[in-house]
């Protein structure tokens, strides 16, 4: 057995102390700042103008416009919404996923766990 292999199931002390354990990880997320916290300005205008489109389509229905047409727009509304969930998903992953990765454990299983049922629920849509 050569001194490498004999040395290769033990650390030493001073390696142990680079990795703080993963209890002692604290992440944003822990801080209750979640993933879509930086661009939530963005994401607020986005929401007011998909919501203005939904308005638009009661008005649409309101005035008796032709039924393709407002087909139309739910389509266009339909899209908005799904590229504001994806966007909001892609988020979800970067951070409270990722945060789960660094602390390991049961946390990651249930951050992807849960992410995975997320995007089941977006695809049935």
């Amino acid at each position: 057995m050569t001194t490498t292999e004999a040395g290769a199931g033990t650390t030493s002390g001073a390696d142990q102390s680079l990795e703080p354990a993963a209890a002692e990880v604290v992440t944003d997320h822990d801080r209750g700042v979640h993933g879509y916290h930086k661009q939530k300005d963005e994401h607020l205008k986005r929401l007011r103008r998909i919501e203005g489109q939904i308005r638009g389509l009661q008005r649409m229905v309101d005035e008796d416009v032709y039924c393709i047409d407002i087909l139309t727009q739910v389509s266009a509304s339909t899209k908005a919404l799904q590229s504001f969930a994806l966007q909001l998903l892609e988020e979800h992953l970067r951070h409270c996923v990722a945060d789960a990765a660094l602390k390991g454990g049961a946390e990651i299983d249930a951050k992807v766990e849960e992410a995975t049922k997320a995007i089941g629920r977006l695809l049935r849509t």
